[in-house]
């Protein structure tokens, strides 16, 4: 699959990062699309360019850390990774958008609603959550990931490299095809395990119910990274939310994309039509 044009963007105050574009029809509104934990833009979101974007204009970033996104002088905050779609925005003359986020997406979808509100015309949150951890084994988990963070930061260069070998090679060999991995090798890996400490860390269950948006809900209803019940905490805590089921796993969006795809853009098209209703 063909990907669309991807260019870099200087945000003042903040670094450069990368996005692709895809201009869609006249007059469309804008889909922010928001990629999962250790993935870019590129990976999570690949096989939906094409026919998202007979619909809606799209704008697609690596966030921080990952691929071509904002390298860091601080510590990886999803908060920040919010602000900075918010700064995308902003550069481009866009008003209003749709943040559609992934897994880790969904978490910095939320954010943006949370502290750019003015900006957020619908939510679509996609295999994700309100919170990631519940059982003692999860938090020890992403306290493992904290701790490889700041070992990251004390170790000489030598160990650090070695740390990413590691994980880059685990990815490997999962299958992963080699395009993919050619793109996790530019991440910066301990922002990356920065990321997944914050993502064990978040939780929006408290200020979800005020939510005030047109919001769909893609469920992956046989999720083993983000169990389904959790995913569907998000349809019990967002007033007026609706949901789309995809019978697949966490990464259904490439490996069942004819099943995925379309439903994505059903979730999609639903929270535009309520946006202007």
């Amino acid at each position: 699959m063909a990907l669309p044009p991807g260019r870099s963007i200087d945000l003042p105050g903040r670094g450069q990062t990368f996005i692709r574009e895809v201009a869609g029809p006249p007059d469309a509104p804008t889909l922010m699309l928001l990629h999962g934990w250790t993935a870019t833009a590129d990976l999570n979101w690949f096989t939906t360019f094409e026919l998202l974007g007979q619909h809606f204009r799209i704008i697609a970033p690596d966030h921080r850390g990952h691929g071509q996104g904002i390298r860091l002088k601080g510590s990886f905050r999803l908060e920040d990774c919010a602000d900075d779609v918010a700064a995308i925005a902003d550069i481009l003359g866009i008003n209003t958008f749709i943040p559609v986020g992934y897994s880790m997406g969904g978490t910095i979808a939320q954010l943006i609603w949370q502290r750019h509100e003015s900006r957020v015309r619908g939510l679509v949150l996609c295999s994700t959550a309100p919170h990631f951890t519940t059982s003692r084994e999860e938090r020890l988990g992403f306290l493992g990931l904290t701790g490889l963070a700041a070992l990251s930061r004390l170790t000489p260069t030598q160990t650090r490299d070695w740390l990413t070998e590691q994980i880059y090679l685990q990815r490997k060999s999962e299958g992963v095809e080699p395009w993919a991995i050619a793109q996790m090798a530019t991440h910066d890996w301990r922002h990356i395990l920065e990321a997944g400490s914050a993502i064990g860390n978040f939780n929006s269950l408290d200020w979800l119910p005020g939510v005030d948006v047109p919001t769909s809900v893609v469920l992956t209803t046989q999720d083993t990274v983000v169990p389904l019940e959790r995913q569907q905490r998000l349809i019990e805590s967002i007033p007026g939310a609706q949901s789309f089921e995809v019978g697949a796993g966490h990464n259904a969006v490439y490996a069942q994309h004819e099943t995925y795809v379309p439903v994505l853009l059903e979730a999609c098209l639903s929270v535009h039509h309520r946006s202007v209703a």
